[in-house]
């Protein structure tokens, strides 16, 4: 029932482009793992093996402290209309913050969005697929603009505040270099 890729297919493509919530996985050496849904318009498959993901400002940075770490990340997708089907991709990432050389180009490619905090630049090693049968029906009723509001609130200087205050370490102490 599961099948390995060793790129993003164009039928794997077309399901990404569908989907509108994915899941980011990623481990320390030693610690928590982290997994956490994501939303908006916030991902971009630039090629068969390369990804983009727009990260905005949060509770915790920890995809940033673990990519500093091991550079491991798993993406996954899960289909709740249709046909069932859970794809993931497997790779290594790294973070891009404004002010790196190739923030300027790769900020053009998704909207604006308030609390932007960096985009995480993914080599994908591998892509699997499996059945997904077991997961339920859900309906999309729209995004949420919870986040965006607070972020546009903030201000840039508020935002850069918040990073100072509760993004530098995440929760198992480890640096997230988010201010450097």
């Amino acid at each position: 029932m599961s099948k390995f890729y060793k790129k993003i297919t164009s039928r794997l493509h077309k399901f990404i482009d569908q989907q509108k919530i994915f899941f980011v996985a990623t481990a320390p050496t030693s610690g928590r793992i982290n997994l956490s849904p994501k939303g908006m318009d916030s991902f971009r498959v630039l090629s068969e093996n390369r990804v983009l993901w727009l990260n905005v400002t949060g509770s915790g940075n920890e995809t940033a402290a673990h990519l500093l770490e091991n550079n491991r990340i798993t993406i996954m997708f899960c289909s709740f209309e249709k046909a069932p089907n859970i794809l993931r991709l497997y790779g290594s990432g790294k973070e891009i913050k404004e002010g790196d050389a190739s923030w300027n180009e790769l900020i053009e490619l998704f909207p604006e969005t308030p609390g932007t905090r960096q985009i995480f630049d993914i080599k994908v090693d591998s892509a699997q697929t499996s059945c997904g049968m077991s997961i339920p029906y859900y309906e999309y009723k729209g995004e949420r603009n919870d986040l965006n509001n607070w972020a546009a609130e903030q201000g840039k200087e508020g935002i850069k505040q918040y990073w100072e205050d509760k993004n530098q370490t995440s929760i198992d102490g480890l640096p997230t270099k988010i201010m450097d």
